[in-house]
């Protein structure tokens, strides 16, 4: 196959660097955008006169064919081009002549290539927001079954307050729900359309780009001509936001695969979601989230790819951005499986109510709302604090609860203590107290789901 090129060299490339320069390996999926951009630029063409409207329908048509084969699986990809966009041009040469290489008129591959990894990517965003809902949904409707579960909130890994179950999820909701904030946000800076900034000057052919926009979709074109070709900040940007969603799905996968241990038994998760053991029978192991939390790793070498690509790039286009592609699709696919994997995970996953009641009993996790009693009663916080201590420390040295410590030692510690201490230290009612927007109180996870039920996007 002749290179595009091949009129200022007198010598044939040499195999190794022809493998070296070859993208069709992984931009060979961004065949259809690539096609529908070439449909809207040859329309464009036909209709300001810069072709015959003859020749511009005839090679709408030889697109159109070309994509119907592609997807029908009669027209395989030519593992030795270049790249796409070579290889459909060829293509329709081949099958229009002549009428065929007029197609490239007032365009660079790169303007092109630049459309087609906007164009593909505005799909992309648009498909991992989808997942992403679907995986908030499912958050929200093991919520709705979980407002009763009482277990331990912690901070540094060791227990400090009661919440419930359903709150502990809701945070993740609210995660992703930024997450989604940042996939739209990096799709309104990417909706911009750069085709006719040629190769770096735009053309000096009479061209409508504000057609080939409108007939993509795009919400507008490019203002700048050096930077509709050399600008990758949408790549970088989706980057970016996909790692943070990796890092949201790391954290949730680092509490699954606690949960699950021995040590915690929170929940069980399906056995259609984890695996065993080759030499441990008894062995179940949380083999997603595990892989979950180790991609997360991969998708943030992803994301230093593309900053440390562009960091020394001067303008325009130079070939080091044909490395945007890998990093960036790999980010896709990656983040895509694992949204679709720890769905199917969460949605299946036994939630274990009674083990966390129990973890909830134990590590004096209501000693701040036993100082609480003290302060509306009068003493000040910081006393009330010291009181409650000296309490706990008494629990220690007698292996008891604060609920069952008898209440003559709560008298030594502080005569304002009365027997209506242990209702306002009881689980339930430390939980069911805190009843403020934002807290782990039935009613107010109640109103957090509400607010994420209307935010959400309506399903299909």
């Amino acid at each position: 196959m002749d290179k595009l090129w091949a009129g200022r060299f007198q010598k044939e490339t040499d195999k190794d660097v022809n493998d070296f320069n070859s993208s069709i390996s992984f931009d060979k999926r961004m065949y259809r955008h690539d096609i529908l951009g070439s449909i809207a630029h040859a329309t464009m063409l036909g209709e300001t006169g810069i072709i015959e409207k003859s020749e511009s329908e005839s090679i709408v048509r030889g697109l159109e064919g070309i994509l119907a084969d592609i997807e029908a699986g009669t027209l395989a990809f030519d593992e030795t081009a270049e790249d796409i966009h070579m290889f459909i041009e060829t293509q329709l040469t081949e099958r229009l002549g002549a009428a065929g290489k007029r197609l490239h008129t007032a365009r660079s591959r790169n303007d092109q290539v630049a459309l087609d990894i906007r164009f593909y990517l505005k799909d992309e965003v648009d498909e991992i927001k989808k997942l992403l809902t679907a995986l908030i949904r499912v958050v929200v409707e093991q919520a709705k079954k979980n407002t009763d579960a009482v277990m331990p909130g912690y901070t540094h890994l060791q227990r400090a307050q009661p919440i419930t179950f359903a709150h502990h999820l809701l945070c993740y909701a609210q995660m992703f729900l930024r997450d989604l904030d940042r996939l739209q946000d990096a799709y309104r800076r990417m909706d911009a359309m750069p085709l006719g900034s040629g190769a770096l000057a735009s053309t000096t052919y009479g061209i409508d780009r504000q057609r080939v926009c409108d007939l993509l979709g795009f919400a507008k074109i490019t203002e700048n001509s050096l930077d509709g070709v050399s600008d990758r900040d949408f790549c970088i940007e989706l980057g970016s936001a996909i790692a943070t969603i990796m890092m949201h799905l790391s954290r949730f996968s680092e509490e699954i695969i606690l949960w699950c241990s021995w040590e915690f038994k929170f929940v069980e998760l399906d056995d259609a979601f984890a695996t065993g053991s080759s030499i441990m029978p008894q062995k179940k192991n949380p083999d997603v989230a595990e892989l979950v939390r180790g991609k997360t790793g991969r998708v943030y070498g992803d994301l230093m790819t593309l900053l440390c690509m562009m960091k020394g790039l001067p303008l325009a286009y130079n070939k080091d951005m044909q490395e945007d592609k890998e990093a960036i699709f790999d980010a896709v696919d990656t983040v895509k499986l694992c949204i679709i994997t720890f769905t199917g995970m969460i949605d299946t996953m036994t939630v274990l109510k009674d083990n966390m009641r129990r973890a909830a009993a134990k590590g004096f996790i209501n000693a701040t709302d036993c100082a609480d009693y003290l302060v509306k009663k009068g003493l000040p916080f910081r006393d009330a604090y010291k009181c409650t201590g000296v309490l706990v420390a008494e629990c220690i040295r007698q292996n008891k609860t604060l609920e069952t410590l008898e209440i003559e030692y709560y008298k030594d510690i502080c005569e304002l203590f009365e027997r209506d201490v242990y209702d306002a230290i009881s689980l339930e009612r430390c939980v069911g107290g805190r009843r403020i927007p934002g807290g782990p109180a039935v009613e107010s996870v109640l109103r957090q789901i509400e607010e994420i039920e209307g935010v959400l996007p309506h399903e299909d």
